[in-house]
């Protein structure tokens, strides 16, 4: 059954007619699929879908986002960080001639989940691109993202022993039960503004919310590219968090709860 795919002209560059053909007709794409932004899962059979590939310096990876989240694009990593990171991005791998790259902004990667701090599960949001983070106005290949939140006032973690200060003026939106944004303080101290927005609302699960609900905080971990991936069990992205800490890889704060 033909899928309602979109794949843009760069990507059908990358992976060529033939591929893009089999993609379109259904041969090769997935029914459902984790989309690739916000991590829920998405039917190709049912709703409009953009085909993501993430390239590294051999290989790539060919992912799928829902249409409302991301369009279809052509994403540039290093081949470590596409190794790395491989986890996160689902979807399956082809060889490509590595003098074609084609730089892109990477996109946040958000998931949720239970971290057990001194006894007692907390809720948790953990960020991680999916390619480095330059500072705005730069060029490059640097990787700027942890100390442009360090700037902001999140802590950089060796451990996950204790629960990390709040940061003030940052807060989490939820609204009915579904994650909407991590809004951060207005210019020259205006409304909250939104550092990273769902373009659909996220369902977290009954505990999540519980959680949330009883600590009026949800703490926010922050990783490079390539450092966390996604986890299938609470208990293996704890296990990421804390290689991570470890690494000098993690940033965190608590950030207050709007919403219920």
């Amino acid at each position: 059954m033909p899928r309602m795919l979109d794949v843009s002209d760069e990507v059908r560059a990358e992976i060529g007619d033939e591929e893009a053909d089999r993609l379109l007709a259904g041969e090769t794409a997935p029914g459902s699929y984790d989309c690739t932004s916000c991590r829920t899962q998405g039917d190709s059979e049912q709703e409009r879908t953009s085909t993501v590939l993430f390239i590294g310096d051999e290989t790539a990876v060919l992912a799928f986002a829902h249409a409302g989240c991301l369009p279809s694009q052509v994403v540039q990593v290093t081949e470590e960080q596409l190794r790395g990171a491989v986890k996160s991005i689902t979807g399956d791998t082809v060889d490509l001639e590595p003098d074609k790259m084609v730089p892109e902004q990477a996109v946040l990667g958000v998931t949720s989940g239970l971290v057990l701090i001194g006894g007692e599960l907390h809720p948790a949001l953990v960020v991680e691109p999916t390619g480095p983070i330059a500072r705005p106005g730069t060029t490059g290949a640097g990787d700027d993202f942890l100390p442009l939140l360090i700037e902001q006032g999140f802590m950089p973690l060796t451990d996950l022993s204790a629960v990390p200060p709040v940061l003030h003026g940052w807060s989490v939106l939820l609204a009915v039960g579904r994650l909407h944004a991590v809004l951060q303080p207005g210019s020259n101290g205006g409304q909250p503004v939104a550092w990273w927005q769902a373009h659909r609302p996220l369902q977290v699960t009954e505990g999540w919310r519980a959680a949330a609900n009883k600590h009026q905080q949800v703490l926010m971990f922050a990783a490079p590219v390539g450092s966390i991936g996604r986890q299938p069990r609470e208990d293996l992205l704890r296990d990421a968090l804390d290689k991570a800490a470890v690494n000098g890889k993690l940033v965190a704060s608590a950030l207050p709860l709007a919403g219920t």
